[in-house]
């Protein structure tokens, strides 16, 4: 082996430092050959290792490197996660510390569509697939959300995949974290108020996805008996009506400017202070007040229509 091939098998591969104490290889600088891939990254790990100052190394191969994957297990390294396009590696350096480098991420996320419109209406749907198929449950529309992809937008979006429906999101209703989902992930389902715009629209279910789609009464849709006798669902579809009838604001959500390392805009989400509540219960009470002495006064059926409650008149009080 010549010098100038010796000193090139030697030598350390390009890679970018992290905001702790890490190497990031460079995957584009990354040897074709088997060979001088390995006696590299060999020098490499030495190198830092000697140092005493880096401690986790990152390194993603493409689907066109797999070739390398065997030959970087035989230097340590472990799989940190995988994508459709390439696998992320890892490897801790010093020997008498645990690897502090982060897990894979823990989580997927969800959001359910809960929509309503001016008539109190909830839009609802039947799936083609999955645990509810043939079992006759109406069940707001739900979906996963995409990498980059803030939750209104994703509520959004599986709401116009799924229905054809155009809504958009007013208010964060509940949150719901569960474990031992998909490869043992967690998972966090987040049910989003929304109102149709336009108003009026009909709903057309996406075939692949959906045995149907319409437009139901609030009680309807709550007093489902699948429902029944479980707890989460009762305390999430009261919820679900207390904000459809005007008793509940939830949580808002909005994109901000935001700044640590870089630029950003993020989603926030915030529950009403005390104050501006008090003047939303305020606004309410004259409506409420003039509608109980119209229902006394009216045909005589004020009396049962108070003790039914709203969700007797199809939840058509919001």
């Amino acid at each position: 082996m010549s010098e100038d091939a010796a000193a090139e098998a030697h030598a350390v591969l390009e890679a970018a430092d992290d905001n702790y104490d890490g190497k990031i290889i460079s995957q584009a600088a990354l040897p074709a050959q088997p060979g001088a891939f390995a006696s590299r990254l060999r020098a490499s790990l030495a190198t830092w290792a000697g140092s005493g100052r880096v401690r986790g190394v990152w390194l993603k191969l493409g689907l066109d490197q797999a070739a390398l994957i065997p030959l970087a297990v035989e230097q340590g390294f472990v799989f940190h996660h995988a994508e459709r396009d390439y696998v992320m590696m890892t490897r801790w350096l010093p020997t008498d510390t645990p690897s502090t480098l982060p897990a894979n991420a823990s989580h997927q996320v969800g959001v359910g569509a809960f929509v309503v419109n001016s008539a109190g209406q909830v839009l609802v749907v039947q799936e083609r697939s999955g645990v509810l198929r043939g079992r006759g449950v109406w069940k707001m529309p739900t979906g996963l959300v995409a990498a980059g992809e803030d939750l209104t937008e994703a509520a959004e979006r599986e709401l116009l995949e799924e229905t054809g429906i155009t809504a958009r999101v007013e208010s964060v209703l509940a949150l719901r974290q569960a474990h031992g989902f998909a490869f043992g992930k967690s998972d966090l389902f987040v049910v989003l108020g929304m109102r149709p715009v336009p108003d009026v629209q009909v709903p057309v279910p996406c075939q692949s996805e959906l045995e149907d789609a319409r437009w139901v009464p609030l009680a309807e849709y709550t007093r489902q008996p699948f429902f029944a006798g479980m707890p989460l669902y009762s305390k999430l579809l009261q919820r679900c009506a207390a904000w459809a009838e005007g008793r509940y604001t939830g949580l808002k959500a909005e994109r901000l400017d935001s700044s640590v390392t870089r630029q950003r805009s993020d989603l926030l989400l915030w529950g009403e202070d005390d104050d501006t509540l008090a003047e939303a219960r305020a606004a309410l009470q004259p409506a409420q007040v003039g509608s109980k002495a119209a229902g006394a006064s009216g045909s005589g059926q004020g009396d049962g229509e108070a003790a039914a409650g709203p969700d007797a008149a199809g939840g058509s009080r919001l």
